[in-house]
């Protein structure tokens, strides 16, 4: 099922009315928002529909190909950096000119996932100067692979099943947002890709936050579906608070359909060939990804 936006096709759950159209024993293979959508999953089981959600696929080394919260991921990481390079008033490399010397601008990613490692790559090809923060000691290496400074913030977690952060105390949180006050303005743009699932998004940036950094700065947060990790952002718009331009927009892959239709579909394809092998569904329920995928 789709709506559009923008012109642009966007994948949603179904709704009631397409429910009701799926005669029971269909499989239905799609993004369902098992975590947050409780009554459509309930309304697939009623209806005898057997659903396959990808975002619930084991994040396992066998079904990579699969992955599709990691391919779109992708897309809004890359996405994310490019928004932010337009709406910022100055060039992200260095550049020594006759009329002298333009510093780089400085770039600060909140979450080393796949967005996060992602928008770190490419804000360094644009010639960014790039730090990361992670609560996720684990991550620290991979960003600096990729030619960024790890932001320590003295704040650490470790991983839940999946390779998500567990969710901070109140305390740490407390301690996170104090923090990163510290440090933000120091940055001209900062990305945030900071989620946990099935829950609102952690909230990094406080409205004080916002107000101490340079006018001109921006922020696009990748967390906006889900509540955003800025406490001033607007989900599905963009917004300028204390001369501060904010991103909240909800479907960064729909601004790139073409490859991210191609990759959500090899996803797509990868798990068909799965559960129909031969062409004919054979339906393992003896196998960890077929059972982790299925909601319904």
């Amino acid at each position: 099922a789709t709506d559009g936006i923008d012109g642009v096709a966007r994948v949603a759950p179904p709704s009631a009315d397409e429910t009701r159209s799926l005669p029971a024993g269909t499989v239905l293979v799609g993004f369902l928002a098992p975590l947050s959508d409780a009554e459509g999953v309930a309304r697939l089981q009623a209806q005898g529909v057997v659903a396959f959600a990808m975002e619930s696929i084991p994040r396992i080394t066998r079904a990579q190909s699969m992955d599709a919260l990691s391919s779109q991921a992708t897309v809004a990481g890359y996405k994310a950096v490019l928004i932010a390079a337009d709406r910022v008033p100055k060039m992200f490399p260095l550049l020594m000119t006759a009329a002298g010397t333009v510093a780089p601008a400085r770039a600060l990613v909140l979450g080393a996932g796949v967005a996060g490692l992602q928008a770190i790559a490419t804000a360094r090809r644009l010639g960014a100067v790039v730090s990361a923060f992670d609560v996720r000691p684990a991550v620290r290496e991979q960003v600096e692979s990729l030619g960024a400074s790890f932001l320590d913030l003295g704040i650490t977690v470790e991983e839940a099943e999946g390779g998500y952060a567990k969710e901070l105390t109140p305390e740490q949180q407390a301690a996170q947002q104090a923090a990163l006050e510290e440090r933000i303005p120091d940055f001209d743009v900062v990305i945030t890709t900071a989620l946990v699932p099935g829950r609102p998004a952690p909230r990094l940036i406080p409205a004080s936050s916002v107000e101490r950094m340079r006018p001109g700065s921006a922020i696009v947060d990748l967390a906006a579906e889900t509540g955003g990790n800025c406490e001033l952002t607007r989900p599905g718009e963009e917004v300028v608070a204390h001369g501060v331009t904010i991103v909240g927009l909800t479907n960064l892959p729909s601004l790139m359909a073409s490859d991210a239709s191609r990759l959500y579909a090899r996803n797509v394809q990868a798990f068909l060939e799965l559960i129909a092998p031969q062409g004919a569904l054979e339906l393992d329920w003896d196998d960890e990804i077929v059972t982790g995928a299925c909601v319904a």
